[in-house]
């Protein structure tokens, strides 16, 4: 693969060049010979930045990286570039074409045994003469399941034993911690405080 350097701000030493032409060829070996690869390396106040590039015929691969050092950006952006590599192969490695005429004779067996499907024991064509048909166990399901029954529990903690006001029965209500709190005011009259999701208590008189 051929490699291209670009330095900005930095001198790319041999050493660097060594290290770069030995990730290349390691990812050659993943995604073939034929393609380019530009390496970009830069210096930023105290950062030491690493960008690659691989360009091949059916994809494009990134990486930037940056460290104190420049080797350590230099190996670090390769190696991703080596494990994008990776990825794509075995992502785009298992999928198989298959012809046309493949195709064909997959559609003609799925079609097949549609076009042999009979009732329990009669016969299906000329050449199935005295073959019995194998009975087959469906199992069908109910369209809606049951509900369940609800569970009701008994309470006398949300009745208020004595006659009240209303400021009495809120205060009540909260003491015991209840969201329905019934009780009767001092003239007879049942109501009923329902704590709402807002958090305001409403009050319903009982016809």
């Amino acid at each position: 693969m051929d490699v291209e350097y670009t330095g900005r701000q930095t001198t790319i030493t041999k050493k660097l060049k060594s290290q770069a032409e030995e990730g290349v060829e390691a990812i050659a070996k993943i995604v073939g010979n034929s393609g380019s690869v530009h390496v970009i390396l830069s210096t930023d106040k105290y950062r030491q930045i690493a960008e690659v590039t691989v360009q091949t015929r059916h994809q494009k691969l990134v990486a930037r990286c940056e460290a104190t050092d420049m080797i350590v950006a230099l190996h670090d952006a390769l190696a991703k570039i080596e494990q994008q590599a990776i990825r794509h192969k075995k992502r785009f490695g298992t999928i198989k074409r298959h012809p046309k005429s493949d195709l064909k004779g997959a559609a003609a067996e799925v079609v097949a045994p549609v076009a042999r499907k009979t009732a329990v024991g009669k016969v299906a064509t000329k050449n199935s003469v005295g073959r019995k048909a194998v009975p087959m166990l469906v199992h069908s399901f109910p369209s809606h399941s049951p509900l369940a029954e609800p569970h009701v529990v008994r309470s006398n903690d949300s009745v208020a034993l004595r006659p009240m006001s209303i400021e009495e029965a809120v205060k009540e209500a909260a003491f015991r911690d209840r969201e329905v709190f019934v009780f009767r005011d001092h003239g007879g009259q049942a109501m009923v405080l329902y704590r709402k999701r807002d958090g305001k208590m409403e009050l319903i008189e009982v016809p």
